[in-house]
């Protein structure tokens, strides 16, 4: 009776939502789950950021329509960020657009520049939603695979001159979901070399760039000359300050893009909700602390997933960013996967789910404590 349009048919079901259904279910019929799946942080927001959010809601002007392109004291706020903690200046009035989260923004941007049969550049393995809202938009995603031996960087010398001459936007993503891989300078001006040659709008989710190890913090693309001749940044709190459920983050960059963005929003959303925007303030501008003692936590879980998973003979590449851990399984992924759930009752995300050149390798997302990684462990060593 009723009949799905064709890019319906086009999607699967999205991965993180499956995961987080098994493991629900799993949980209701008395299973002591571990899991590593789904990358929510099991952290709490800071509680001067909860307060900020508390005082925001008492005022009566904040429960309006939020329109446009969001509070200007949050875009200055964002601003000044940027320009202490990157060296970037950005113009709050043209060059920042709030969002109700960067899922969002990555999800809506192709509407506003994609038409039928276009192309975009996807990494893969790579966060779903680069796909999903390249189809939602009528075009067509090419995927690039990101291997082990080039450092998990696509290769732009692989692109065939056809598929480049249709491309309109290249996505990419460092700190990487999932392999946690990091890009350096020279990566990022070849990037920009290469899209300004081939006028192709760069897409940076920036989502895990506050999230590193070992002191060695990643560079922002916004920072390497030229980038916002040709490109945006998406970048959220959900990690940073463990907000995952309020639902904001920000676009920032090309004004041209930017504006683009805004105007595609305004007709399909009503803007972020001010007293979350005004928590972002504080979020931006109050101590940083909270986020270094989650850099030190997430370093500590980091290492003893790692040790452990050595000690029972796996190969593991020790990530220097992000909250993952990307482990090369040489099976199956979707197979491994439920091994682990059947056996040990252990959640792990297929590599499969992120692309086809992610099959042979499983991510863990290190949201659960340190003592649950140990009984994790043991669980593993008690299989093999």
């Amino acid at each position: 009776m009723f009949q799905l349009s064709e890019r319906m048919g086009k999607l699967q079901p999205y991965l993180f939502a499956e995961i987080d259904k098994k493991c629900k279910q799993l949980i209701s019929e008395g299973y002591d789950i571990i899991s590593f799946g789904v990358g929510d942080p099991d952290m709490q927001p800071a509680e001067r950021i909860v307060q900020a959010l508390q005082r925001a809601v008492e005022m009566p002007s904040v429960h309006r329509y939020p329109f446009g392109k969001g509070r200007l004291d949050f875009r200055q706020a964002i601003r000044d960020y940027y320009k202490k903690h990157n060296d970037v200046d950005l113009d709050p009035e043209k060059e920042v657009c709030v969002l109700i989260g960067s899922k969002e923004g990555i999800a809506h941007f192709p509407l506003a520049f994609i038409n039928k049969e276009d192309i975009t550049l996807v990494p893969d393995p790579g966060y779903p939603v680069y796909q999903i809202g390249t189809i939602l938009a009528g075009g067509i995603p090419y995927f690039m695979p990101l291997k082990e031996e080039n450092d998990f960087l696509p290769d732009f010398g692989k692109i065939p001159d056809n598929i480049l001459e249709r491309a309109k936007i290249l996505y990419l993503n460092y700190p990487n979901n999932p392999t946690s891989a990091v890009a350096d300078i020279s990566f990022l001006k070849d990037v920009i070399s290469f899209c300004k040659k081939h006028q192709i709008i760069i897409l940076y989710d920036a989502a895990y760039h506050e999230i590193y190890f070992d002191g060695k913090r990643p560079i922002s693309f916004l920072s390497i000359p030229g980038a916002k001749d040709i490109g945006i940044e998406m970048h959220s709190l959900s990690k940073t300050y463990n907000m995952t459920g309020w639902r904001i983050g920000w676009a920032c960059g090309n004004e041209r893009l930017i504006s683009a963005l805004a105007t595609l929003k305004e007709n399909i959303d009503s803007g972020t909700f001010e007293a979350i925007q005004m928590a972002g303030i504080e979020c931006l501008s109050g101590p940083q602390d909270n986020v270094e003692q989650m850099r030190k936590i997430y370093q500590s879980r980091r290492d003893v997933l790692v040790e452990g998973l050595k000690k029972l003979n796996f190969q593991v590449k020790i990530p220097q960013a992000t909250f993952y851990l990307w482990l090369k399984v040489n099976e199956d992924s979707i197979l491994f996967a439920e091994k682990l759930l059947t056996k040990a009752q252990i959640v792990v995300s297929p590599g499969i789910g992120f692309g086809s050149a992610g099959e042979k390798y499983v991510r863990f997302a290190l949201t659960v404590n340190e003592e649950r990684i140990k009984q994790a462990i043991q669980r593993l060593s008690e299989m093999r």
